[in-house]
């Protein structure tokens, strides 16, 4: 935490800047990068027959990059973010929810499709902290942790209102883990968008929609992500500190989203969402890789 504090740095403001593209379906900040960026994105669709959706922006200057940004993609695991900082803000008025202990069964885990920290033997004797499986599905990606959340929360249209709530009018769920990770590319359920998502998480870290303690567990959370080596921290430069959360469905879905901290300058929100026509395609996470190195050249 203490290397994201210093992280958060003041930049003097710059000049936002945008090129319309045809077919509404790529747009870039520029000059400096930003058509080269859209060149470069769309080279990355024809290589990986994929269609890639992606969205940065600059939080000191406004400078953005945009492409496909507000088409619908599946949001798979990306909705965990959300999730705890529903249970947070709705939940932990007191202060002392976080700390209440959930028990669950073997059931829940399976029926979940499984959880590398809720299907541990010890976990399902003892259960977990709702501050340990805001955790676990953050860091880990656990699919039994984020279903216990959506439990407390009432269901997964919780997330949509909780979405709504903090401004963010395209972002919804509707299933549970792991059916929500259907992918179907005509599906308008559990979808988002990659300028709302990354946007949604940028209010959540960066701004006020949060209470500070929470927001600090939030990004520490997300700071402490193990799922993401191969993507946004394979194709993000070295130096920065990325807080973040990844998401993996059918029709090669693959998706990162986040915040991160280049040395000497303001956060940055990123997006990245992928999919593919193919039920069975392989999940490319080289591609969001590329894809995020895109996006920070573009900022730079």
């Amino acid at each position: 935490m203490e290397q994201t504090r210093r992280a958060v740095l003041t930049l003097g403001a710059g000049v936002a800047l945008g090129a319309a593209l045809p077919a509404g379906a790529a747009r870039a900040a520029a000059p400096g990068g930003g058509g080269e960026a859209v060149r470069r994105l769309r080279a990355l669709e024809r290589e990986y027959g994929a269609r890639v959706g992606a969205y940065a922006r600059d939080t000191g200057t406004g400078r953005t990059v945009l492409y496909r940004a507000d088409e619908l993609f599946p949001m798979c695991s990306v909705f965990k973010a959300p999730a705890a900082a529903a249970v947070m803000r709705d939940l932990d008025r007191d202060g002392e929810f976080l700390a209440r202990r959930i028990h669950y069964t073997q059931g829940d885990v399976t029926a979940a499709g499984g959880g590398s920290v809720t299907e541990r033997p010890e976990n399902i004797a003892g259960g977990l902290t709702v501050a340990e499986l805001c955790s676990a599905a953050i860091a880990q990606s656990d699919n039994c942790a984020a279903n216990l959340l959506l439990r407390e929360l009432g269901g997964p249209t919780a997330i949509t209102r909780f979405c709504r709530s903090v401004g963010d009018r395209t972002t919804r769920l509707d299933r549970w883990e792991p059916e929500l990770n259907s992918a179907e590319p005509s599906r308008v359920t559990d979808t988002t968008s990659p300028r709302a998502i990354a946007r949604t998480y940028g209010r959540l870290v960066l701004g006020d929609a949060l209470v500070p303690r929470h927001r600090e567990l939030l990004t520490r959370w997300l700071v402490s992500n193990t799922t993401s080596d191969d993507r946004f921290r394979a194709g993000l430069p070295r130096d920065w500190v990325i807080g973040d959360k990844t998401g993996a469905g059918s029709y090669g879905t693959n998706n990162n989203v986040g915040i991160a901290w280049p040395p000497g300058r303001p956060p940055v929100e990123l997006a990245v969402l992928t999919t593919k026509p193919d039920a069975a395609a392989p999940r490319e996470n080289a591609l969001v890789a590329r894809a995020a190195e895109v996006l920070a050249a573009a900022l730079t």
